[in-house]
């Protein structure tokens, strides 16, 4: 299997990005293992609507190997998250719906069951978006969360994000309709500053 990221056609222009304990880098191909181990967890699926359950062979190199070209078109950006200290993959990060003409982007991340409750999702999310205001020069950055993952809204709100509605009923998961709240931040409202 070739990847975007080896045609020529599509540079890797992909950011890698450090805070005090993380280094959200590009994917690779050697990734995809610890995608499937992790992102398979029942418990991550259920928060997320993209995420399949079970993660099937396959699924995460189809994913990983679409993140350059995906990001040279502007589309989405995602990124490994990583312990610094040991290389660790704990997660996901990303802006997956970007759009430039509108200047904004959706925030969308998982963290590994096991490294819930340590912080690492805020401090991945504070660097995504300050890279998605500071280098990719977004007006306007939002998110939402299953109403049954208030952990994810508790991240949100650390980060800045202002509560702006409930859309009732949105989303379909597992055969049951699930009400999502929504969040954003403008460039004029967020702390850019280094952690």
């Amino acid at each position: 299997m070739t990847s975007d990221s080896q045609d020529p056609a599509f540079a890797d222009e992909r950011p890698t990005l450090r805070t005090k304990r993380l280094v959200l880098r590009p994917y690779v191909m050697a990734d995809a293992p610890a995608v499937q181990r992790f992102a398979g967890a029942r418990e991550i699926a259920a928060t997320t609507e993209t995420i399949p359950h079970p993660y099937g062979p396959g699924v995460a190199e189809e994913w990983i190997g679409k993140h350059a070209r995906n990001f040279a078109l502007r589309k989405t950006l995602s990124l490994a998250v990583t312990l610094a200290s040991t290389g660790q993959y704990i997660g996901s990060m990303g802006l997956p719906l970007m759009r430039e003409d509108y200047e904004h982007a959706e925030l969308g991340y998982w963290i590994a069951k096991e490294y819930w409750n340590n912080g690492y999702c805020t401090e991945a999310a504070r660097a995504m978006l300050r890279f998605g205001f500071t280098q990719l020069k977004l007006h306007r950055i939002f998110a939402h969360h299953f109403i049954n993952n208030p952990a994810s809204g508790r991240v949100l709100k650390k980060i800045g994000m202002k509560y702006e509605g409930r859309m009732r009923e949105h989303v379909k998961k597992w055969g049951k309709f699930i009400d999502i709240d929504c969040y954003a931040i403008l460039r004029s409202e967020a702390d850019l500053s280094e952690d």
